[in-house]
């Protein structure tokens, strides 16, 4: 996850010179409290397993088993999706339509975690291609439950009988009846079919559309001087070519670390060019198919186009309230962005001359003012945040403000030799 730091202070009274200095503090402390959180609320159970502890998650399956564990997904929905439906519409009640389907969805979370997870970790091919097929499997089997007019009957006919319930189940009512009509279950048979259609087509796009930028394995060869900039250990770990070049994939974090530290400006805008058009040709044709068929989607469903009906259900409503939005932020943010940009292009014209300023030099020449005006090196400053001594402290953090304690799990099953696994503990309740 991303993050922005703690803003650099620095004794220059002129405020249109300073700019924001981004930190990963702020990320490992978001990351930290995430973690911590989920662990808490999770079910501690079966301490002595490898896979995570206090979560059903499990990070270390085969191809085999990340295929069985999605067929075992599909036949429980199948079976609790089946049981509601059979219920006589005079017999609805919140223990046997509401109940089970809560329920549903509280197991089977971990579960698809444990099927998804892999395809953007795992360091095996078959393990991700599994993976992703697996993840095609439960989108689908997810798409024809919420299009299933037995189901929807049932859960119509107890929103209609308005038995009391407590709030949150009463919510969690309304929230099913919303899906299965944004779904065009209210719809006359014709239209729901194609409903069903169009969602079909979206969600096979769209997962291609990741699977094809996840699959690429695109990368770029520099020489050591087109690298300048970027420190010994990152040349370290990349591979060499036969003509003793460097190979850089288009991985993020090798982008980003470029983006960032290299001072060659060529090799910035070869890099950021490239990775910005990783899978152009294919996935730009998918591109142009998904916005025709969210738009058909869209007008079928009754709404002018595909932003309303996305943001129908999400706290802006409607489009023009976006608008609005960004419109008011950008007045009042216009104005210091380009003094801020004025001071990123002087700089980039006394380092380089009179070549124009891209997007691909913004991280650097952030990075560049950080370390003129704020007498910030980050590089030396690293030594004296080695990885120990940075998670003792931020674990000492959350142990004083939230009652928690970090142990470390010796020998874990991850998808990585660099992963490390922790349990965190509420104290006040063990």
């Amino acid at each position: 996850m991303e993050g922005k730091g703690d803003r650099a202070r620095t004794s220059k009274p002129k405020r249109e010179n300073q700019l924001l200095a981004f930190t990963g503090a702020a990320a490992a402390l978001v990351l930290a409290a995430n973690l911590a959180f989920s662990a808490v609320r999770a079910q501690r159970r079966n301490r002595r397993r490898k896979d995570l502890r206090g979560s059903d998650v499990r990070v270390g399956l085969s191809a085999r088993e990340i295929s069985k564990l999605a067929d075992r997904i599909v036949a429980r929905s199948k079976e609790v999706h089946d049981a509601v439906a059979s219920v006589p519409l005079d017999k609805v009640s919140y223990t046997n339509v509401v109940l089970p389907l809560a329920e549903l969805e509280a197991e089977v979370f971990p579960l698809v975690q444990s099927c998804i997870f892999p395809k953007m970790v795992s360091g095996s091919d078959d393990v991700r291609k599994a993976s992703a097929q697996a993840e095609g499997r439960i989108d689908a089997h997810k798409l024809s439950c919420s299009l299933r007019e037995d189901v929807y009957r049932v859960v119509k006919a107890l929103f209609m009988r308005g038995d009391w319930m407590n709030p949150e189940a009463s919510c969690y009512l309304q929230f099913l009846i919303r899906d299965f009509e944004r779904n065009g279950l209210n719809l006359a048979t014709a239209k729901r079919e194609e409903v069903q259609r169009l969602k079909s087509q979206i969600d096979e796009l769209s997962c291609q559309y990741i699977r094809n930028l996840n699959d690429d394995c695109s990368c770029l060869l520099f020489s050591e001087s087109e690298l300048h900039g970027l420190p010994p250990e990152f040349l370290k770990n990349l591979d060499k070519a036969q003509n003793d070049k460097y190979r850089v994939s288009l991985r993020s974090q090798n982008v980003a670390a470029v983006l960032e530290l290299c001072k060659v400006g060529a090799t910035r805008r070869t890099v950021a060019t490239a990775y910005g058009r990783r899978c152009g040709e294919i996935n730009l044709s998918i591109l142009e198919n998904l916005v025709q068929l969210r738009h058909k989607l869209a007008k079928l469903l009754g709404y002018s186009n595909y932003a309303e009906y996305a943001l129908d259900c999400r706290m802006a409503r409607k489009p023009l309230k976006v608008f609005e939005f960004l419109e008011d932020i950008s007045a009042s943010l216009t104005n210091m962005a380009d003094r801020e940009l004025t001071v990123l292009k002087d700089l980039k014209r006394k380092e380089e001359g009179d070549v124009p300023f891209g997007i691909e030099d913004l991280l650097y020449y952030i990075k560049t003012f950080q370390e003129q005006h704020f007498d910030l090196d980050f590089g030396a400053i690293k030594q004296y945040f080695p990885v120990k001594l940075v998670l003792s402290g931020i674990f000492k953090i959350f142990q004083d403000l939230f009652g928690l304690s970090f142990e470390e799990i010796a020998d874990p099953e991850v998808w990585h030799c660099d992963v490390r696994l922790f349990s965190v503990i509420d104290l006040s309740s063990g």
